[in-house]
């Protein structure tokens, strides 16, 4: 699309025109939406009719603010966000889109917002004055059959999991969740190795003290033990995983 605009004269026409037959075999027939023409004769803007900005507001205040039907819309609509939308009606489209799915994002500082966090990673993230935040980000785990990902992280220390559909293909490196500090039924592995054994199956009841997983570490066998009596919610590994030290294994609801 853009390379047909610009061939209709979207951002002016070159001093010696567009060379031919070039120009007429990318246009093929189109002409410019509204009119009989298929390139602009001049500057772009001379043919264009004038916008009248004030109902152009309104019908972004129906569609992206508060009086919108979708009540994911709630944007206060600024005399630059008319000028942006008559500017670059898709962009701008595009960009209210994801401010309503994802809300304001312009605290995270770029490189983040471009390329995410790594497992690990902390980000402070200042609302206002005095107002901070601090994500960490804990573990990523491998997308289900629906493409649906576990994100554990911390915020200001307390944990907390996401559940983010996954966009990207091609996905080959699991990375497990990380046992949550301070939980007891969150059980980690105590140090990497491959699971050679898991002795339990969700639902299955334990006592503590209770044979959960087998490693195989430093050529030595470990026994992770149930830390309490519960019911088994989830099991994260199975023979032949690579783990590492605090790597959720099993998840247990205590009793």
């Amino acid at each position: 699309k853009s390379v047909i605009e610009y061939f209709q004269g979207y951002l002016g026409i070159p001093p010696f025109g567009f060379p031919e037959p070039l120009r007429t075999r990318i246009l093929k027939g189109k002409n410019i939406p509204g009119t009989d023409m298929s390139c602009f004769a001049g500057r772009p803007g001379a043919d264009m009719p004038p916008m009248d900005l004030a109902v152009e507001k309104q019908k972004l205040q129906e569609k992206w603010g508060p009086e919108s039907a979708d009540e994911r819309h709630n944007h206060q609509i600024r005399d630059v966000d008319v000028m942006s939308h008559a500017m670059y009606p898709n962009v701008f489209e595009e960009f209210m889109e994801h401010q309503s799915e994802f809300g304001q994002l312009n605290y995270v500082d770029t490189r983040t917002f471009l390329t995410g966090m790594k497992v690990g990673e902390e980000l402070a993230v200042t609302l206002e004055p005095g107002k901070q935040l601090v994500v960490k980000l804990i573990g990523v785990a491998e997308p289900d059959t629906d493409g649906m990902v576990d994100v554990q992280f911390e915020l200001n220390g307390q944990p907390r999991m996401a559940h983010i559909k996954d966009k990207s293909a091609g996905k080959d490196v699991k990375e497990h969740l990380k046992a949550i500090k301070g939980v007891v039924g969150s059980v980690g592995a105590p140090m990497p190795g491959v699971v050679l054994e898991t002795n339990v199956n969700k639902g299955d009841k334990v006592k503590s003290g209770d044979p959960l997983v087998s490693l195989s570490a430093m050529k030595m066998e470990t026994m992770v033990a149930s830390p309490c009596d519960g019911v088994v919610t989830k099991v994260e590994v199975t023979a032949g995983d690579q783990v590492e030290a605090g790597d959720l294994i099993i998840e247990i609801e205590e009793a």
